[in-house]
């Protein structure tokens, strides 16, 4: 487990967080398997990728919002202990709160060094929307039509199945992993999916597997919006708890001269700080909102998908509304990944 998930585990002790319950495994349509299989090495490769680094960026702004309230803890408990005066029997071992102090802004110094240096974040970002590009690529497969067509010899077509689909500004163009994925498994494709359409079966399976697949995205950010809601919550308490503590000290300094009320009226508060500001850069307050969202959107869509289907006539060849609600569905994903992307790229590690 990661150190911004021990962390956020901690803070959640004895939190209720809903879940919905199981969504059903989804079963890809026997025509699909073999797209599937050949894309699934490469979308595990950077999924685990994306995993590594995500994990190095939280972790790593967590540790330095939370070390930094452990820096101000250091400097102040010499104080507090009664060690600076010169005639505590322990006087002479004060500097080693010195020395741990500096001890732990040189961990704070080299987790930022390293972050940058490395850039946890960008390889991040980019991983993971090279792996939520890759895993829908066989969902997108069915929606282009293969066929060469006598315009190809004008202008060919884009190797890159997204932008064939949609709108190339939503951040597609740069996807070169995924391009090369499109273009190592268009022969494939086409040999797969040549008259799929006109297969009832296939169109029943397809439209299944689709929406079995939102509904693990639904219950996916109904879960993470109840996260976020119940650490905004949890982290709102202590703060105000922390506030209180550090108010009652600063009081009971006017009657009682303590270093003890001292350590707590300047601890709290840093640690206080700490805690907001690991909360603010996480945007636990607009990333639970956006799940929100998304789950009534994903009810939605799966709904239209649906009604669609009852419309459709794959006999007759008549599928164009069940296509377009797919692919509506899709591109509510992309978009969703989108504005995730924009809003994590902001809250760089340096700002921490």
């Amino acid at each position: 487990m990661a150190l911004h998930q021990s962390i956020q585990r901690l803070l959640l002790i004895g939190a209720h967080i809903e879940s919905l319950p199981p969504a059903r495994v989804p079963q890809a349509p026997p025509a699909l398997r073999a797209l599937i299989d050949a894309i699934a090495p490469a979308h595990r490769r950077f999924d685990e990728r994306a995993i590594h680094y995500g994990h190095r960026y939280r972790s790593g702004f967590w540790a330095i919002y939370l070390l930094s309230a452990v820096a101000v803890l250091f400097a102040v408990m010499p104080m507090a202990l009664g060690w600076d005066s010169s005639n505590h029997q322990l006087h002479p071992y004060a500097g080693l709160w010195a020395i741990g102090e500096l001890g732990v802004i040189g961990t704070v110094s080299a987790i930022y060094w390293l972050g940058h240096r490395r850039n946890w974040q960008a390889q991040w970002l980019r991983a993971r929307t090279t792996a939520e590009l890759a895993w829908y690529l066989p969902m997108l497969a069915p929606l282009l039509d293969f066929a060469p067509s006598t315009a190809d010899s004008v202008l060919p077509p884009a190797t890159n199945w997204y932008l064939r689909v949609f709108d190339p500004g939503q951040h597609l163009r740069s996807a070169d992993d995924v391009e090369v994925l499109c273009a190592e498994n268009e022969p494939l494709a086409r040999k797969l999916l040549a008259g799929a359409w006109s297969d009832p079966a296939f169109v029943q399976s397809y439209v299944r597997w689709t929406i079995d697949i939102l509904e693990q995205q639904r219950h996916y950010h109904y879960g993470i919006a109840s996260k976020q809601h119940a650490l905004q919550h949890r982290v709102h308490n202590l703060n105000t708890a922390l506030f209180a503590l550090t108010a009652l000290g600063a009081l009971a300094h006017l009657a009682v001269h303590s270093f003890w009320l001292s350590l707590g009226t300047t601890f709290f508060p840093a640690l206080g700080a700490s805690l907001h500001g690991a909360l603010a850069q996480s945007e636990a307050y607009r990333l639970g909102t956006t799940s929100e969202r998304l789950v009534a959107e994903l009810q939605g869509a799966m709904d239209r998908i649906r009604a669609a289907l009852r419309d459709a006539d794959p006999v007759g060849g008549d599928v164009t509304a069940l296509k377009a609600s797919i692919e509506a569905a899709i591109a509510l994903i992309l978009e969703e990944h989108q504005d995730w992307h924009l809003l994590v790229r902001p809250h760089s590690l340096p700002l921490a």
